[in-house]
């Protein structure tokens, strides 16, 4: 199975507290004006259920990717918030 038919296949199991608290989280920045906060929550929050809350769906798929993939994957999402957080703190209006 490749990459493409998995993900039209997929089922990703999201709890609806994170989902509220992800709602919650980022309409409080936003509230406040802090909308690179938001980015940042909003980030996070998906970097975490695309890659470690559904670790037992998507495992599969993965074993047969390659390291690099995996690694590429993982890497840029963790690269996009550590710039947010530069960005975030290095910058004030």
């Amino acid at each position: 199975m490749d990459l493409i038919h998995f993900l039209q296949k997929a089922t990703i199991v999201i709890p609806l507290f994170q989902v509220g608290l992800l709602l919650l989280l980022g309409t409080l920045s936003l509230l406040m004006g802090w909308l690179r906060l938001a980015l940042l929550i909003n980030l996070t929050f998906a970097l975490y259920w695309g890659y470690l809350v559904n670790r037992a769906q998507i495992g599969p798929a993965i074993g047969r990717m390659d390291h690099l993939s995996v690694t590429l994957y993982f890497g840029f999402g963790i690269v996009i918030i550590v710039l947010a957080l530069i960005g975030f703190f290095s910058h004030q209006d």
